[in-house]
């Protein structure tokens, strides 16, 4: 029977405590009664009196994948458990719902946004009207890269991502890729964006682009259905394809440059890799091996590749289309955005015994953009186009017909939407790039023309 609804200080339950957390992890492991008045702030208080900690940490509880917001009797209650059940709670670290700080705004929309992690954290943003943009976290703009005469791109700037320090790499729907070199002034209030290469190989937008620094490899991902692997060096790198890098003829026949009035070096793909059968929405590396890659399509699938030989590993098809792409590496899984407006998360390891471990479910609309976080292996942000971002703790996950579903922790809106909210269809605020650094925060980046901050309290 369910708890009753009488004299809830005489009533118990026996409640078997757990967590993933080695450094908070008690030394008995058997069940004790615990009152059913208990809510989550008695109980956070009880683990850190059988912790013994000196400082106490705040906890959350999450009881058959749910986060427990009641009593443990309303909890019983609620969902027709009877106090006779041994209750299995895992305890977590309390979390801060992330506030919002700042807004970055720009002349035109925002593709994509990342951060230079420092003492003096450096953001940078791609956005539709052609241009890279470096800012300080006061929201000065230290940097803008040139136009197309000057080197830079010839179209809107679909994908940016510091590739060092002193490197930046861009993608654009001119179909190219190029690296930029990043400097500072010594006053750090002034930097400059200089072109030094071009890289030409895809025949459609390169909608994505990630470079790994300690191998001077970038992947891209294409609407030419391809992913392509390239240097950041360009001694290392292949001649441009002659085909594919813009020349008009001259009246003797001859073929010259065009667009730019300043020279920069080009060259071409180390590998283009050409399996997918639909426009490849995101391509990264595995955060423990660089010679492993992964890719998201339109074509409803995740795969995997061996970047040293350039050859297809293996294929997990989906239900959906897939706009995007991010690994959770101590879960063995690869986190893939959908048209389908949920999160699908893939085990891509051969033996896996199904393709969606589990589903995160929540936004209203296509989701867009990925980031972990980068203190919790079980958190995540997405971005959609419903104009929200979300952020989940895989550890919340209740069984469903389907399989294990998670629902998100926090909701965040586009701080200009009306009253904070946002259209089913995010209308004007649809959220095209998330990134989370561990100092900055949250960052997103869309239609609304902003980079918004979003950062707990007890993030510093």
């Amino acid at each position: 029977m369910a708890a009753s609804t009488g004299d809830t200080n005489n009533a118990q339950v026996r409640v078997r405590l757990t967590t993933r957390d080695t450094n908070l992890s008690l030394e008995e492991s058997a069940p004790i009664l615990i009152p059913t008045y208990f809510r989550r702030y008695t109980l956070s208080t009880l683990v850190n009196n059988l912790l013994k900690t000196e400082r106490a940490v705040p906890l959350e509880f999450i009881i058959n994948g749910t986060y427990l917001r009641t009593t443990l009797e309303e909890y019983l209650t609620n969902n027709g458990i009877s106090t006779e059940t041994t209750l299995t709670v895992e305890y977590v670290r309390a979390r801060i719902p992330p506030q919002y700080v700042a807004s970055f705004e720009h002349d035109d929309w925002v593709s994509d946004v990342d951060v230079l992690p420092g003492n003096s954290p450096r953001i940078l943003s791609a956005s539709y009207d052609g241009l890279l943009r470096v800012w300080n976290t006061s929201s000065q703009v230290l940097a803008s890269s040139p136009g197309m005469s000057q080197g830079g791109h010839g179209s809107f700037v679909k994908s940016a991502k510091f590739a060092s320090a002193n490197q930046i790499v861009s993608g654009g729907f001119d179909r190219t890729l190029r690296l930029w070199k990043y400097t500072e002034e010594q006053d750090g209030f002034s930097a400059n964006i200089a072109p030094q290469v071009e890289l030409y190989g895809h025949k459609a937008s390169v909608d994505s682009v990630c470079p790994h620094a300690a191998s001077g490899r970038i992947l891209s991902g294409s609407s030419d259905h391809s992913v392509g692997i390239w240097s950041t060096r360009k001694s290392d790198a292949p001649a441009a394809p002659e085909a594919l890098v813009p020349r008009s003829k001259t009246k003797d026949g001859k073929r010259r440059k065009l667009n730019s009035e300043v020279s920069v070096t080009q060259r071409g793909p180390l590998a283009l890799m050409q399996q997918h059968t639909g426009q490849v929405s995101g391509a990264i590396f595995d955060s423990n091996d660089p010679t492993v890659g992964y890719s998201t399509s339109w074509d409803q699938t995740v795969r995997t590749w061996d970047l040293v030989t350039a050859s297809l590993v293996d294929t997990r098809t989906t239900s959906s289309a897939l706009f995007c792409v991010e690994q959770m590496p101590s879960l063995h899984l690869i986190a893939a955005g959908s048209v389908s407006r949920v999160i699908k998360m893939v085990d891509p390891r051969v033996s896996a015994a199904t393709v969606t471990a589990m589903t995160l479910k929540g936004h209203k609309n296509s989701v867009a953009s990925l980031a972990q976080d980068p203190s919790n292996e079980y958190t995540i942000v997405s971005g959609s186009h419903d104009g929200t971002c979300r952020v989940w703790d895989v550890r919340s996950a209740r069984q469903e017909k389907e399989g294990a579903v998670a629902s998100s922790i926090y909701t965040l809106p586009r701080a200009g939407s009306k009253n904070g909210t946002a259209s089913a269809v995010g209308d004007g605020v649809k959220v095209f790039a998330v990134c989370w650094d561990k100092d900055v925060g949250i960052l997103s980046a869309g239609e609304d023309k902003t980079v918004q901050i979003n950062r707990s309290d007890n993030q510093t």
